[in-house]
């Protein structure tokens, strides 16, 4: 014994087995009468183990949980599921790269057509918040180092223009912009392209135009032969300005010339301020070919769309190089 067993008491032996009862067991009452069968045998039982049970002492195998099929099952798709979805990104990633490799790093965003302030775009006009938008998806991806904002457009109105110049200064602070211009970059779309990094023409590419135009058509005249009147009810003296049933007034076309004036002023200024040009070569508002334009550094340099890209690519790799203590950047 360890200390921790308890001796059983011993089992009574039994006495012979009569069938016939005793003297003393007869008289006794039935229900006191103890029948042999009903005598519990002792049955040797073992004490619970102790509480503090030994470490070293081994835990039987039925007490391990075995893990969950289930768990298992769900598990192998979650890990199938996963690498189908990293083998899907990796292969789509490798297509784009393998099927684009001109513009490999360069987003080539498009501002064609008349330029107007709005959310649409059809095949004469362009509005300011689709390249808007464009410009900043391009600006905020990751995996574009430079932007090429590609121009083919006579201009829009001032407010266009200056909506997207807004977005494409957002875009010029985090990557560099190159504007490529295909048949024309004139007026406001140049007030744009100004404001890029570098500027791509064709030799025959018609840009500048820079000025402010107001029109206003009279055909009182004709009206008046065929017959037509027009009365007008009005708050104030030029709020029907610009109506075509009547030619301006004095008064009103020098109220005109004001706002042109201004709005040209603010036109002009803009400019020459992103680029080193001589006022006196642009302010009479022609246009210039794209031949001439570089030799008085309207534009930068002369190529198409290709080599636009290329000169993106060589300014992102410039800015990305890290600069050193004593060497140069």
């Amino acid at each position: 014994m360890d200390g921790n067993e308890q001796p059983f008491p011993p089992a009574p032996k039994p006495g012979p087995v009569s069938d016939t009862p005793s003297a003393d067991e007869s008289q006794l009452p039935e229900k006191h009468q103890i029948q042999e069968e009903e005598i519990p045998q002792p049955v040797a039982t073992i004490p619970p183990a102790p509480l503090c049970a030994s470490p070293a002492a081994a835990v039987p195998a039925t007490m391990v949980a075995a893990p969950s099929p289930r768990f298992n099952a769900g598990f192998k798709w979650f890990l199938f599921i996963t690498l189908a979805l990293l083998v899907v990104c990796g292969v789509s990633f490798a297509y784009y790269f393998l099927s684009h490799p001109d513009t490999q790093g360069v987003s080539v965003v498009r501002m064609e057509g008349t330029m107007v302030t709005g959310e649409f775009y059809d095949d004469e006009y362009i509005g300011s918040e689709v390249v808007g938008r464009d410009l900043r998806e391009a600006a905020d991806d990751p995996l574009v180092d430079a932007i090429v904002l590609r121009v083919n457009s006579p201009g829009g109105t001032p407010a266009a223009a200056q909506e997207i110049i807004g977005d494409l200064e957002y875009a010029k602070s985090r990557k560099p912009v190159v504007v490529s211009m295909g048949d024309m970059g004139t007026s406001a779309a140049y007030y744009v392209s100004a404001h890029a990094d570098r500027i791509y023409a064709n030799p025959d590419t018609f840009t500048a135009g820079v000025g402010v135009i107001w029109k206003f058509s009279d055909i009182s005249r004709w009206m008046e032969k065929e017959g037509y009147n027009v009365s007008t009810v009005k708050s104030g003296s030029k709020k029907d300005m610009g109506s075509t049933s009547r030619p301006l007034t004095s008064d009103e076309e020098e109220y005109a010339q004001k706002v042109v004036s201004d709005s040209f002023e603010t036109f002009i200024s803009d400019i020459t301020s992103q680029r080193v040009i001589a006022r006196s070569d642009i302010e009479d508002g022609r246009v210039i070919r794209g031949a001439d334009a570089v030799k008085i550094n309207v534009i930068d340099e002369l190529g198409n769309l290709n080599d636009a890209i290329d000169g993106a690519k060589r300014l992102a790799a410039s800015r990305s190089k890290p600069s050193l203590p004593g060497l140069p950047s």
